[in-house]
């Protein structure tokens, strides 16, 4: 009767960690940040970093008007995962977070409940409504607070900027003033993007364009002078998508290329047109209006030029129409207009001056007299007789009754020859959904081609100048916002509505002229300065005014300023004011969605361009939108919405880190369910390797160092590739490129340590002695592996690399992975040769690896350690190997090198020359310890199952096996 074997296990190192294998992150990262809290991260952050080289990520601010959205946490993440890599990249990078808290989206809100009230917030005191909008964006401002916290984000919590707080008020009120001083500000009436809904001017980041049906119009204009006798009792033919602006016509544009002159000699069946009309259209669109028109036959009696046309007057449509007092019988002139072309309608374009860009401009100058016709409310002025009171838009962004009547007052004169639906890309507000209207309506804009005195250049010109000196993220994106500058209108600030900072200004009810006192604007602004913007509203007009000037001889404006013009004045008391000693101006690094080329960094590269002659940014970078995973926009109706609280509560944080940073933000980002479980997957393959190095690191000590030069080559082609790899994540997080950064560091721990150098070294740190030099030299590099690997990973996976860097160095109240810098790797590391060389080794291991697996797959092993292959290569590659244990780095018991030529039924890789192998079974008996195959196992009378290293190390370790 034999022994029972003797149990080993005990003898063993296996790998022993507190970090456990399932993350728990929904319960732990609140645990962390907690802690963080407690530690005051921030302020430990702010005071080791005093005196470096300073990074400044300028916080564009959210609305502080509900819940935080999957885009916001977008945003926030990967604003906090680039300064936290480069306040580790060595840089001082204070955050401080900020809201934007003035404007529509908050006035909205109030809005909404007073409607829900049955209240009118008309009828509500002024300073009560301001009061009630203050106090709604105070408390999102909280809850948003928190659930950016919630996220990782850190930054000055205890102290974010707002626009709303009376120093911001006051400086973007002096910022304005620099505007008048530098006599950019003026009032003028132009045509602006108007919502009735809203009733208020918006600017052009506050519109998206969606599909909306309209009815276009073929209209009749009668010619009543004419120097040209061709046009002699012919009209006019115009083509409008806008019905209701047809009582607001004065004039028609023309182009530069040829006219025909028709008469109508057939109607076909639906057409309206008559017999005998004699219509003057473009030569080249002349057959598509005959087809719309339903005309079955002309006869074309002239062909004019653009030099024929410009003695030609029509009257308008409604000349002498009952019930309108007259008030259409006035001349319709032609005018030249560059922007009329051939690409639809009739060549012709009816020109109404207060509803239209061009129009407008081709007014002003031919000095065209217009009044306004349609108010605030979208209806028809009175002054509009036979329309008045009728709604172009309805107050609840619906079409009105405007476009019906008018249509029928064509048909009713006999001017209208078509009429048809179609379906085009039309302007409406990102708020209400509601279509908008072009309106000319008095307003303050900010000139773009007025030369500043103090730098005798444009605001235009300054910014597109400053637009070449910013570095921008992607490249594409200074193409963009420089198209937009070039051809952007002069800025209009001012909005009529009440939650905001006033234009604070005074006109004389004389002359029109702003008063420009010095004194007077330093009283309101250190009213401002007091009491906040409300100021304006509380305190008397005299008391501004002092005792230099009447306040009944002038007019107190009572209009907003534009919530983008109070976001781009960010720059001015966020990084200017010195309330956060920390931050300095220029920001380093602007950071938002693409959209925001028309927002925030338009509006901001302008205000600063204006009042300080650059750009308040050097770098700008931009992020994409968020989608389902079928790429569509989500929705609560789709029920597809993704909400990062919900996220946080299943996944945590760290997986909605590793989504933002894994996928390639500059485009749009895609997210659901799926996503976010290979996002899981890709963590745990992060966090295992975390385990398995502290596991690994158990019982470390600095006793057991070894010198670089005293490690095996194994451990020195570590090194080499930790040389290699902090080389590219420094220069990834240098270019914000954190997608190639973590599939770096996947590839890195994925190819190079789990599958190769752990699965090497599993056997050394396993069963080698515990002062051996292999053991202790893995053990060496595996510290210098985590120490990088966790300080890599900390900006992404901040709550992971935290609990992973407290379980190796303890819970000391100043003890955070986040208040490392990344290690600095010496030069001596990188060995090229050694790399080449090893690059060689790993090749042909593939395909020792590849012929073992087919072994197994056949039944002819069971595991790597049973085998014994016969590896055939070249001279030369026997030469690279002679001085490796290759066994040891095939992980096998034993193996043969042969430079002979191999079977047939060797084993390739047909992308790996000469190498082919033989899988065959070791011979010996099965070391009980360590689970190698050899010979020498049986031959230690008081340890018969072991070999001779694990002899050794039991035997040392004083469990002799006796």
């Amino acid at each position: 009767m034999t022994d029972a074997k003797k149990d080993y296990r005990d003898t063993v190192f296996l790998p022993q960690t507190a970090f456990p294998m399932q993350g728990g992150l929904p319960k732990k990262e609140p645990e962390l940040l907690a802690r963080w809290q407690r530690m005051d991260l921030h302020g430990k952050l702010r005071g080791q970093s005093a005196g470096r080289e300073k990074f400044i990520l300028h916080d564009g601010p959210p609305y502080a008007n509900g819940n935080i959205h999957i885009g916001h946490a977008l945003n926030k993440i990967l604003k906090d995962v680039i300064n936290r890599s480069r306040q580790m990249m060595g840089f001082d990078a204070p955050y401080v977070p900020g809201w934007d808290c003035h404007g529509l989206p908050i006035e909205w809100k109030i809005e909404e409940k007073y409607r829900a009230e049955g209240k009118d917030k008309d009828g509500v005191p002024i300073l009560q409504f301001r009061a009630e909008c203050r106090a709604f964006a105070e408390h999102w401002k909280t809850v948003q607070a928190e659930e950016f916290q919630r996220l990782g984000v850190v930054g000055d919590w205890a102290h974010p900027y707002s626009t709303m707080t009376k120093a911001a008020e006051a400086q973007i009120l002096r910022e304005m003033y620099k505007f008048v001083d530098n006599g950019l500000l003026y009032k003028g009436v132009k045509p602006v993007m108007w919502s009735v809904v809203e009733k208020t001017a918006l600017a052009e980041a506050e519109i998206e364009y969606h599909d909306h049906t309209s009815t276009t119009l073929w209209v009749k204009f009668p010619v009543v002078k004419t120097a040209c006798k061709e046009l002699e009792g012919a009209s006019v033919v115009i083509w409008t998508t806008t019905p209701w602006t047809i009582p607001a016509n004065r004039a028609i544009a023309y182009g530069d290329f040829a006219y025909s002159v028709l008469r109508v000699e057939e109607v076909a069946e639906g057409g309206i047109a008559k017999v005998g009309d004699v219509l003057a259209v473009a030569e080249n669109l002349q057959d598509a209006f005959v087809q719309e028109a339903k005309i079955g036959r002309v006869s074309k009696l002239a062909v004019l030029a653009k030099d024929d046309l410009g003695s030609v007057v029509c009257a308008h449509p409604f000349r002498g129409r009952a019930g309108s007092d007259g008030y259409f019988d006035y001349d319709v002139p032609l005018y030249f207009g560059d922007f009329v072309t051939t690409d639809a309608g009739t060549g012709f374009v009816h020109i109404a001056p207060g509803h239209g860009e061009d129009d407008f401009n081709l007014g002003r100058k031919h000095k065209i007299k217009f009044d306004e016709t349609v108010g605030d409310d979208g209806r028809y002025l009175p002054n509009v007789k036979g329309f008045e009171g009728l709604y172009v838009y309805k107050p609840d962004g619906k079409v009105g009754e405007a476009n019906g009547a008018v249509i029928k007052a064509l048909l009713d004169a006999g001017a209208l020859l078509a009429k048809k639906n179609i379906k085009h890309s039309y302007p409406h507000s990102w708020r209400s959904k509601a279509p908008l209207i072009f309106r000319t309506t008095p307003q303050w804009f900010i000139a773009m081609d007025e030369k500043i005195a103090a730098t005798g250049k444009t605001l235009r010109e300054t910014a597109l100048e400053s637009i070449g000196q910013t570095g921008w993220y992607p490249g594409i994106g200074e193409n963009r916002i420089r198209g937009m500058i070039e051809s952007r209108p002069d800025w209009c600030i001012s909005r009529q509505r009440a939650w905001g900072v006033p234009i604070a200004l005074f006109v004389d009810k004389t002359t029109g002229d702003v008063l420009r006192d010095k004194a007077v604007m330093n009283r309101i602004a250190a009213a401002f300065d007091a009491d906040g913007a409300d100021a304006w509203y509380a305190r008397p007009a005299q008391e501004f005014l002092g005792n230099d000037y009447r306040a009944d001889d002038f007019i107190q404006v009572f209009d907003i300023v534009d919530v983008w013009f109070e976001s781009g004045s960010t720059h001015a008391f966020v990084l200017e004011s010195g309330v956060w000693p920390n931050l300095q101006s220029p920001a380093s690094l602007y950071l938002e969605g693409s959209d925001q080329h028309r927002g925030w960094f338009h509006s901001s590269l302008l205000e600063s361009c204006g009042t300080r002659g650059r750009a308040p940014f050097d770098k700008v970078l931009t992020h994409g939108f968020t989608l389902d995973e079928q790429g569509r926009k989500m929705s609560k109706s789709l029920g597809n919405v993704t909400a990062p609280q919900e996220v946080n509560d299943k996944w945590g944080a760290d997986i909605l880190r590793l989504w933002v940073l894994s996928s390639d933000y500059s485009e749009d980002l895609r997210i659901g369910p799926e996503i976010l479980k290979q996002n899981g997957d890709l963590y745990r393959r992060f966090r295992n390797t975390l385990r398995y190095l502290l596991g690994a690191l158990n019982g470390m000590s600095d006793a057991e160092h070894v010198a670089v030069a005293d490690m095996p080559e194994l451990e020195r082609w570590v090194l080499h590739r930790l040389h290699e790899v902090d080389a590219s994540i420094r220069a990834d997080m240098a270019a914000f490129d954190f997608g190639h950064m973590l599939q770096t560091l996947h590839n890195f721990c994925n190819t190079d340590l789990s599958a190769f150098y752990f699965d090497i070294r599993k056997d050394s740190l396993y069963c080698d002695r515990a002062d051996s030099l292999r053991r202790r030299s893995a053990r060496t590099v595996m510290e210098q592996i985590f120490n990088h690997l966790a300080v890599w990973l900390a900006p992404v996976l901040c709550f992971t690399a935290e609990e992973a860097w407290l379980a190796r160095f303890g819970d000391d109240e100043n003890n955070s992975v986040h208040l490392q810098t990344f290690p600095a790797v010496p030069a001596a590391w990188r060995d090229d040769a050694l790399a080449h060389k090893w690059a060689e080794i790993r090749a042909v291991r593939r395909v020792v690896t590849g012929a073992l697996e087919r072994a197994r797959n056949d039944k002819k092993i069971g595991a790597p350690l049973q085998a014994h292959p016969h590896v055939y290569v070249s001279d030369r590659v026997i030469v690279t190997l002679q001085d490796v244990d290759f066994a040891e780095i095939c992980v096998n018991s034993s193996l043969t090198l042969q430079a002979d030529p191999a079977p047939e039924n060797a084993f390739s890789l047909p992308d790996i020359a000469n190498v082919s192998v033989v899988v065959e079974l070791a011979e010996g008996r099965k070391c009980e310890r360590c689970w190698q195959v050899l010979p020498e196992v049986g031959s230690h009378k008081d340890a018969p199952d072991l070999c001779h290293r694990c002899h050794d190390a039991v035997t040392h370790s004083g469990q002799a096996a006796a």
